[in-house]
Formats: C-alpha cells, sequence, structure tokens
C-alpha cells in the first residue's frame, strides 16, 4: 500500500475509532442492557459519536481530572497531548463510584450510546471552566449554560461506542467517518486539502471563503455540523439542501467535497476553532480555513480571536493550519465579493454578509437583495421560513378555535 500523503491523524499514530462493529457490538449490547444506566446530554452524546467514528483520535474515553486541568490551564491532557477543550461526562448519582461500568443512555432518545469503566469520580469548578473555555461565566452564552447545567460529578474512564445515532441512515451520502473522507481525498490525489466549517446555510461570504480555497488548495471539504443547534438556527436538513444547491450550480465539478459530522456547537469561539482543527486533522485537512467570528455567537470574541489563537498555542501541537481570510463582504465600488485586504473602499460601499442578517431577514418575511445569497438556495430558505410561518398560525388558530369553544 503506498504511502498517505496526507496529514497524520491526531497525536501522530492511526486513527483510534472506539465503534464496536460485529460479533464485539452485539455481545456488548446485550452485556449494557444489564448494566446500570446513566442519562447523558446531547453535548455528551455527540462527543460520544465523534469519539466512536474516530474524529476526537486518539482519544479513549472522557478526561480524568488531570486532563480537564490541563485542557483547561495549557491546552495540554495530562500525558501531553493537544486538547483545546474539556470532553467529559457528568452525573449527579452519589452511588456511582470507581470501579463501576454504567451503560450510557441519551436523554432525549433513550438510546444506549456506550458502555463506560470509571476510573475516576471528581467535582470540578465550573465556572473556571467556563472562563478558560468561553472567556466567560455569562449564563447567557449558550455554551456557559451546558457547563453550567452539569451533573455535580464529572466520571472519567474509557468507552466501547455501540452506535452512531442514526447519522448514517439520516445523512446518507453526507454523514461520514474519518476514515472514509481520507479515502476521498487520497482517490482524488489530493493532499493539500481546506476544511469549510459549516452551521448556517451558506451566503455569499461563505462562497467567496470557499472559492479562495479551491484556488490555492487541491480540494476543499465544506464540512457540515449535524449535531444539535441552538435555539433559531436554521435545521441541518434545510442548510443541507441550500449548499448542495450552491455546489451544484457554482463550483467546479469535483473541487469540493460535502461531508458531515455529528458533533454539535459549543459556541466557545477560538478555543473551538482549534477542536475544530484537531478533529479536521483527523478528517485527512491539511487546513481550517478560519474568518470572521469563527464558532462564535453574540459579542464574547473579537472577530479575528479564532486566528490569533493558532499563533499562542504551543508550537507542534497540530499539523494542519489555519487558512486565514479577512473580513468579506461585497463592495458596489469594486462590484462583487472582496475583503479589507484587496477593496479600498468605505463603509458605504459594502454590505456585511452573516448568517445571523440572513436568518433574521428571511423569518421577518424580508427579501435577501441578490448580492447577498445565490437565488437557488433563497429560494430554499424562503419556502422554509413559509412553512414555519404557516404552522404558527395554524397552532395559533387552532388556540383561538378551542378558546372560543369554551367560552
Amino acid at each position: 500500500m503506498a504511502k498517505t500523503k496526507l496529514v497524520k491523524p491526531h497525536g501522530g499514530g492511526e486513527l483510534k475509532s472506539l465503534l464496536l462493529e460485529g460479533a464485539a457490538l452485539k455481545e456488548e449490547l446485550k452485556k449494557a442492557e444489564s448494566l446500570p444506566k446513566l442519562n447523558i446530554t446531547s453535548r455528551e452524546s455527540g462527543d460520544l459519536l465523534m469519539m466512536g467514528c474516530g474524529a476526537f483520535t486518539p482519544l479513549e474515553g472522557f478526561m480524568t481530572y488531570a486532563d480537564w486541568k490541563g485542557v483547561c490551564d495549557e491546552y495540554k491532557m495530562a500525558s501531553g497531548l493537544f486538547w483545546p477543550i474539556p470532553i467529559t461526562v457528568s452525573t449527579d448519582d452519589e452511588k456511582v463510584k470507581p470501579g463501576d461500568e454504567v451503560a450510557l443512555v441519551d436523554s432525549d432518545t433513550g438510546e444506549i450510546m456506550a458502555t463506560m469503566k470509571i476510573t475516576e469520580k471528581y467535582q470540578i469548578d465550573k465556572n473556571y471552566e467556563c472562563k478558560a473555555v468561553f472567556r466567560t461565566d455569562d449564563k447567557e452564552h449558550p455554551g456557559v449554560e451546558k457547563v453550567m447545567a452539569q451533573g455535580k460529578y464529572n466520571l472519567a474512564g474509557p468507552v466501547k461506542v455501540l452506535t452512531e445515532g442514526g447519522f448514517p441512515e439520516k445523512y446518507p451520502g453526507l454523514y461520514a467517518r474519518p476514515s472514509e473522507t481520507r479515502k476521498i481525498f487520497e482517490d482524488k490525489g489530493w493532499k493539500r486539502i481546506a476544511a469549510l466549517q459549516l452551521r448556517n446555510p451558506m451566503h455569499r461570504s461563505h462562497e467567496f471563503l470557499a472559492k479562495i480555497a479551491v484556488e490555492v488548495m487541491d480540494g476543499l471539504i465544506i464540512h457540515q455540523l449535524l449535531g444539535k443547534l441552538k435555539s433559531g438556527d436554521i435545521p441541518a436538513e434545510v442548510r443541507v439542501d441550500s449548499i448542495n444547491a450552491l455546489v451544484d450550480n457554482y463550483f467546479v465539478k469535483d473541487t469540493v467535497v460535502t461531508k458531515g459530522y455529528p458533533m454539535e456547537m459549543r459556541y466557545a469561539g477560538p478555543r473551538e476553532a482549534l477542536l475544530h482543527g484537531v478533529f479536521r486533522q483527523n478528517y485527512g485537512c491539511s487546513h481550517l480555513i478560519v474568518g470572521r467570528d469563527h464558532a462564535g455567537v453574540g459579542d464574547y470574541y473579537g472577530p479575528f480571536d479564532a486566528q490569533t489563537i493558532f499563533d499562542d498555542i504551543p508550537e507542534g501541537s497540530l499539523e494542519l493550519q489555519p487558512l486565514n481570510i479577512d473580513w468579506t463582504f461585497h463592495c458596489f465600488k469594486c462590484g462583487g465579493m472582496a475583503s479589507m485586504r484587496t477593496c479600498p473602499h468605505g463603509k458605504a460601499d459594502r454590505l456585511l454578509l452573516s448568517g445571523t442578517l440572513v436568518r433574521k431577514t428571511l423569518s421577518e418575511g424580508g427579501e435577501l437583495p441578490p448580492e447577498f445569497s445565490r437565488p437557488e438556495v433563497v429560494k430554499i430558505l424562503q419556502d422554509y421560513y413559509q412553512a414555519l410561518d404557516e404552522k404558527v398560525e395554524i397552532k395559533l388558530h387552532g388556540h383561538a378555535t378551542g378558546a372560543a369553544d369554551k367560552k
């Protein structure tokens, strides 16, 4: 077998998938039924799926106290491995103790996700984690809210993952394991691959970033988040349709691969950009596109903090490199998309584009200018918001009728 040209998985070894298959899976599922059950959150479930498919290589399970502290303080686990965000599971169960084996159950779906051998039970300072990871302990921040809602105790230990959470069935051809994307890249002969992180439909700024990458790389992977989103975000199914419409109509064939991964957002801005770098390296990417406010929310981070953090981490932490791109916008004087590095004109001539503005405009029944997004994309989004409005109207009408009937 020819030696791969791709970047090595994180940690320098082989991909480490914790998902059991075949007879081993069947045996462990049977065993899991008899184990004490421990409910976990959607975030913890998503992290398990990432460990299962190999995206969180080389993790073998949830972190110890020493790992948690090292990651918060210095971006590294007790072993010295670079890691930017704690990967932990928690409980309020006083009876659970080290040495126990438990089955981890998704609290939303009731599905047994994994078995876990508990090696350590410990308490953390949640405010400390939030300030380290999110740079704030403001409970209005969606990531902070989840950490503060964690159980009293964290549990450490290796896991055996028993499922892919239905993602291969729900997103056939889109959901992919790192081993699968690496094979795609090798079959194409690509070595320099940029990943474009997406949790929103692509507007013209996203398209501009993607096409810059296509120009300077062997290829691009548009890598979509398929896990749980915060309230108000556009569902993955709608985003998938809109991205496919854009790629099919406005990109050269075979320059772009479109795939998805099962984690949910933490909205940790700079730290999350580093985590995106870790698992994109596992997926075989040499570069991660980092634009304005990568993985941010609200005004908690500076617009380019996610770029500068790559300069702050210990040298050699990642083989993957950031592909930093400046603030992008449509300039009416330039007559097209531009950036702060290429456009000499002033604010009055620029149309700034953002997913937030797309959602706000369409949810309020407004029209998007053609400079904002491609017509095929706008049509898909308009249909989605129109259907939402119709559901609200039906609900309100039904509620009003019911109230009238009671009078």
